[in-house]
């Protein structure tokens, strides 16, 4: 056979080599190849994303398999080209190397096709992106859609650096067209390992796993790079989960292609993530990995020309593929400077003191007057095979170090995870068991100070103890309980490094959706996570929250601590709550005599509480925080980050006081005017707002006038400056305003309405 492979890297080098041993092959052209190359074929002049050119030498040469070794000769549509003249190829058309080139069209075909893999979104729009981000419960890795020579995947530390990364790619074309699409998705933990198989469009033959070490330095360090060096098979990757790994991901995917009208053939490369939930895709590639290609070829016993033509004739069924025992490793030297700039040309040395055995594959070289040079980038892969791997690895490194020009890099640690798992501790996982002591320590007083004298045991105890015997005194008690968040609103505080309101504001919503039922707080127990614990700021948080329930005369009695590193973003934390209430049967709201025509009363809000941030903050994306804004007492942060307010001390005394003809009351939080209301009104009634009938506070009206938000949304959202709404008949409404000590306003009434709908009129 006639073949011309097309490419010119270390991964061209190895698949030409290996091709180089086939009784088979008659003739080998490389375009364009390298120097490295020229003793197993033929050099030709044309670059790989020539179409045109590559096709006509083709034909002139009476070609009989065309062999595609880089993604952007697919991109091109180089095998369409020599499809449509009747040349056999080894490589998917364009439209199926879309799996690759593609990355939002390869998120969007797993989701089509059930084939698992992290979640999700795909942005050209940098607002959209960012308000995506603040929507988010998880960390986050963004790519961008097309090609990017291996660099375009990018893992933000924070907020602010996607945000950065975000405004690189989608408004200065860090990475031309190619960024112009990005997929945010979600950061995954585990081991990576590379599944690569022939293809024919219908059947697989897997070759062994690989693993690909990505990152510059040792330790996983430093920026992404096409590879550093990669080894197979990957111990992380046995029989029989390689077998699964076909089962529910390889085979899905050239059978989705199929369907689609897009067979596959070629050779296709899932890159996946082994997490504690299950194999899941990062990646799909539409040809051979490079340097897992320079790793994985020289295990192969069978001959790879017959694989290739029997996948371009549909026929790999018929074809043996067959594996050598032992283990392979490829170590990549790289140019000074690399992957941030290229370093100029250097002499190469030493090539003629590497081990018998061991295969020096060509990428970043050159040849000028009969010298070999370093061309910057990968320059070379150096591969040895072993009977395992620990033998592998020495000979790959022992070659490896023959070989010299200046400023040469390599890493010292490929297939260290393997021979050397690593014996973690749960600090070396992101957990400081120390910082989550400290932190107890710093609270130790805020929390105490919340203690009465039903107090059992409290904090350092597996569970509060709170002593219930005064229940007893009570005719018939009953018991209320509620948990809550602080939602979005801690990234605001985070942020502004304004913790200690949150606090606060976790307490006091819990304590409103308690007291609309008509009860008085017993105890309080918190739940406080994020990625990495800072002791200062639990502890003032902590404080916030020990100064509400003091103030409520409710227990701080027990909480959490959770460190979870990959789980949060570096910087955020998340707030949540659980409170405890008592009160006596026969003061239980709702009364159920609550019918039409009763007065709703409306009682100020101190700000937005604790609801609507995720609205709020893309409203305000880009305003400085520390602003003051026209109309707002202060800046801007102070108007969002203000404590919501607590009701209690203001309404239990009406409660409780039988002389007082309270009805009801809704706590207005999460869904506003429009979800609230209706909680409490008995079924075939509804509300009716008279719009105006309180003054709108100032932020509320900005927030409506920058977002261009429609009256019914801000009313579906937030509180509009009314933090609780009481209920009473329209006759004792005077004496319930007067019981009041601040201005109140009646705002509506209950209507007959068999949706049990709010009206804003």
């Amino acid at each position: 056979m006639k073949v011309l492979l097309v490419g010119s890297g270390g991964r061209e080098h190895a698949i030409a080599w290996k091709l180089a041993q086939s009784p088979r092959l008659e003739k080998l052209w490389v375009a364009p190849g390298n120097p490295g190359m020229e003793g197993l074929g033929q050099n030709v002049p044309i670059a790989a994303t020539d179409v045109p050119g590559l096709t006509a030498f083709a034909l002139q040469n009476q070609v009989d398999l065309v062999v595609i070794g880089p993604e952007a000769a697919l991109e091109a549509g180089l095998a369409d080209a020599l499809r449509a003249v009747g040349i056999g190829v080894f490589g998917p058309t364009k439209a199926a190397a879309c799996i690759e080139t593609s990355k939002s069209f390869a998120k969007q075909f797993m989701q089509r096709h059930a084939i698992p893999t992290a979640r999700f979104e795909v942005f050209k729009n940098l607002d959209r992106a960012v308000d995506y981000l603040d929507k988010v419960d998880y960390p986050v890795v963004i790519k961008a859609s097309g090609l990017a020579a291996g660099k375009g995947v990018l893992l933000p530390a924070s907020r602010q650096e996607a945000i950065q990364t975000l405004k690189e790619m989608l408004l200065e074309h860090r990475f031309g067209e190619a960024g112009d699409e990005v997929v945010i998705e979600e950061r995954l933990e585990g081991d990576e390992v590379s599944l690569l198989a022939f293809s024919d469009g219908f059947s697989l033959a897997l070759m062994p796993p690989a693993q690909d070490h990505k990152r510059l330095l040792d330790g996983d360090q430093g920026p992404n790079t096409g590879g550093m060096g990669a080894y197979a098979p990957a111990p992380a990757c046995p029989p029989a989960l390689q077998q699964e790994l076909l089962r529910k991901i390889l085979q899905p995917a050239v059978d989705g292609l199929r369907a689609e009208g897009l067979p596959f053939v070629g050779v296709l490369y899932a890159g996946m993530i082994l997490t504690s939930a299950g194999p899941l895709v990062l990646e799909f590639n539409a040809r051979f990995g490079d340097p897992e290609t320079q790793a994985i070829l020289p295990l192969l016993e069978s001959d790879l020309l017959d694989i290739f033509s029997a996948c371009s004739h549909g026929q790999l069924d018929y074809a043996e593929v067959r594996w050598k025992e032992g283990a392979s490793v490829c170590v990549v030297l790289a140019s000074a400077g690399y992957s941030e700039k290229t370093a100029p040309p250097a002499p190469i040395s030493g090539l003629e003191r590497v081990p018998a055995g061991c295969l020096v594959f060509q990428a970043g070289t050159s040849l000028k007057n009969g010298t070999l040079l370093a061309t910057g980038g990968r320059v070379l892969g150096v591969t040895a095979t072993g009977v395992n791997l620990e033998r592998a690895v020495q000979a790959a490194y022992q070659a490896a170090s023959s070989i010299q020009f200046e400023g040469s890099q390599m890493r010292r640690d490929i297939a260290a995870r393997a021979l050397h798992p690593q014996q973690f501790s749960y600090a070396q996982s992101g957990v400081s068991i120390d910082a989550g002591n400290r932190a107890v320590e710093l609270m130790r007083s805020a929390v105490t100070s919340t203690y009465n004298q039903n107090v059992l045991a409290g904090i350092g105890s597996f569970g509060g103890l709170f002593d219930a015997s005064e229940l007893k005194r009570m005719h018939r008690p009953v018991l209320v309980a509620s948990t809550d968040g602080v939602g979005t609103k801690v990234k605001l505080a985070a942020s502004l490094n304004r913790s200690r309101g949150v606090g606060i504001d976790i307490v006091n919503h819990c304590i409103n959706d308690i007291l609309v039922q008509g009860a008085r707080p017993l105890f309080f127990l918190d739940y406080f996570a994020t990625a990495r614990l800072n002791p200062h700021t639990v502890a003032e948080v902590v404080d916030g929250i020990a100064q509400a329930c003091r103030e409520a005369g409710c227990v701080l009695i027990g909480g959490e601590t959770a460190e979870m590193p990959g789980v949060y973003c570096p910087g955020e934390f998340d707030l949540a709550g659980t409170i405890v209430g008592c009160l006596e049967r026969e003061l239980m709201l709702p009364r159920p005599e609550i019918r039409p025509g009763d007065v709703l009363i409306g009682l100020r809000s101190s700000g937005p509480h604790t609801n609507g941030f995720s609205l709020l903050r893309s409203i305000f994306q880009g305003v400085d925080l520390l602003e003051t804004l026209p109309g707002l007492n202060g800046s801007l942060g102070d108007a969002l980050l203000a404590p919501h307010r607590s009701y209690l001390n203001l309404l239990l005394p009406l409660i409780e006081d039988p002389a007082v003809p309270l009805l009801g009351l809704a706590h207005l939080t999460g869904g506003g005017f429009i979800e609230n209301i209706p909680r409490v009104l008995p079924r075939g009634a509804g509300a009716r707002i008279q719009r105006g009938s309180w003054p709108i506070p100032p932020l509320f009206k900005l927030a409506q006038a920058r977002g261009s938000v429609s009256e019914a949304e801000m009313y579906r959202v937030f509180n509009m400056g009314i933090g609780m709404v009481a209920i009473t008949h329209p006759q004792d409404a005077a004496a319930v305003q007067a019981a009041l000590p601040e201005t109140t306003w009646v705002i509506g009434e209950v209507v007959q309405d068999e949706k049990q709908g709010v009206r804003l009129e």
